[in-house]
């Protein structure tokens, strides 16, 4: 897995940007040979869950555990850790050595021990396997994204209305923090997805059904997907705001962004400068000149009364959408039912139809196609080739991998720019006692 670690520690002290980006387009090219897979003609099923191996996976891949609540277990008497999102040091000294989780636990529901702790970041040193809390603090609450910066630092933030996103600057030990710092000129949102361009603008969305519970009684508002530009490069003390605003039914059409908006009252000054809601937007990933967001919605099967807001409340099953961030304008990129198959029913269901469903989040694949990951169960990951249709939709979907756990959903999902052999992903709120963590899935040397 660590390969170019000799590289690492003999001829660079310290990678430039530059170079990052040199080594990432290398592990690019590799993975174009290297990721191949054929795809899965159908999600898992449950009857078939086997906690060593809780991964449906095509020939040639095999299955592993990074790190996982043996190695650390943070919240105790069977309580999970709730392993959310995964980035590793891609850039500097050692860089892919260790990996950085954000755990996802929520307070204020009533158990004295998680109100007690409180929200944790993890890092696991992938050489060595050891594993230990990065930051925790008894005000973090449904700590969710998390990216790797550019100038070498880690952003983390909350997914609940108006929360925080902080940025950590690491001790040369890699594995400690110098400081934690507070930044709300980013943003107070429902914080899920987190990315950054090579201009060192941040892209960030509001994770909230924006389309029907709206704010303070005013519908649609919030949802939205938003651009942090900062006054210098790096430096997240100052800058401004904005939002995406489309002039076209359905959140597509040609977009602007649109602002400075006031940042710590986000979803509100947002929506009212003229920004889209969607519905309940959780990631994002750019991948060269493309903005890929996570629309999660669905699903629309799981209604308990017709009639009823929650009935109405889903459009779709889930859909990405690709923001061209040169012409700015906004297209269906993965939507069921237009070039991927609607889930149906359950596997071992009578009239079960494998399918995409409330999609969560983005990854960028070694070849350069797009991985989503179903916050469903069975969670599913699929790869979408970013060749499109004259639409702009995907021509190529596939599903990769399925999670037979029968409670569980996979998260997190994430390539190593080091190591394009091994997609990283979470499992959290495991069926087994104390089965959350990370794992790998790697593909074979031989195949």
């Amino acid at each position: 897995m660590f390969f170019k670690q000799s590289i690492f520690n003999n001829k660079v002290a310290v990678f430039t940007v530059a170079t990052s980006l040199v080594l990432s387009a290398a592990a690019i090219a590799d993975g174009h040979k290297t990721f191949k897979f054929k795809k899965l003609e159908s999600s898992a099923n449950a009857a078939d869950w086997n906690a060593e191996k809780p991964w449906k996976l095509p020939r040639g891949f095999t299955q592993s555990v990074v790190s996982d609540e043996s190695n650390l277990n943070i919240y105790p008497e069977g309580l999970d850790d709730w392993h959310d999102m995964n980035t590793v040091n891609e850039t500097g000294k050692n860089a892919g050595r260790y990996m950085y989780r954000t755990h996802e636990v929520r307070l204020g529901n009533g158990n004295s021990i998680i109100d007690g702790i409180g929200g944790t970041v993890s890092v696991v040193d992938l050489k060595t396997g050891v594993t230990k809390i990065l930051a925790q603090d008894q005000s973090y609450t449904a700590l969710d994204g998390i990216r790797w910066t550019p100038w070498g630092t880690l952003l983390f933030a909350e997914e609940t209305a108006g929360g925080r996103l902080f940025e950590i600057i690491l001790n040369e030990d890699m594995t400690s923090a110098k400081e934690i710092i507070d930044r709300p000129d980013v943003g107070r949102l429902a914080h899920e997805g987190i990315d950054i361009d090579k201009e060192g603008n941040i892209y960030i969305v509001d994770e909230h059904r924006g389309r029907t519970s709206g704010c303070n009684g005013v519908v649609p508002c919030g949802g939205g997907i938003y651009k942090f530009v900062p006054n210098n490069y790096g430096d997240l003390s100052e800058g401004s705001l904005f939002i995406l605003k489309v002039d076209a039914a359905d959140g597509l059409g040609n977009a602007e962004w649109v602002g400075p908006i006031d940042p710590l009252t986000a979803r509100e000054s947002g929506s009212f400068a003229g920004g889209q809601s969607y519905q309940r937007p959780e990631d994002l990933e750019v991948i060269g000149d493309t903005l890929y967001v996570a629309i999660t919605e669905g699903p629309q099967d799981t209604a308990t009364e017709e009639g009823s807001l929650e009935f109405q409340s889903e459009l779709y099953e889930g859909r990405v959408i690709a923001i061209n961030l040169n012409k700015m304008t906004v297209r269906n990129f993965v939507k069921p039912g237009v070039n991927v198959a609607i889930e149906i029913g359950k596997p071992g269901e009578d009239g079960h139809q494998t399918g995409f469903d409330s999609v969560d989040n983005l990854a960028e694949a070694p070849n350069g196609d797009l991985i989503m990951i179903e916050d469903n169960k069975p969670s599913d990951i699929w790869f979408a080739s970013r060749k499109t249709d004259e639409l702009g939709a995907s021509k190529s979907v596939k599903l990769f991998a399925s999670l037979t756990d029968p409670d569980a959903e996979g998260t997190g999902i994430y390539f190593s720019p080091t190591d394009p052999k091994t997609l990283y992903v979470n499992i959290q709120h495991s069926t087994a006692e104390d089965g959350d963590g990370t794992w790998a899935i790697t593909r074979g040397q031989d195949d």
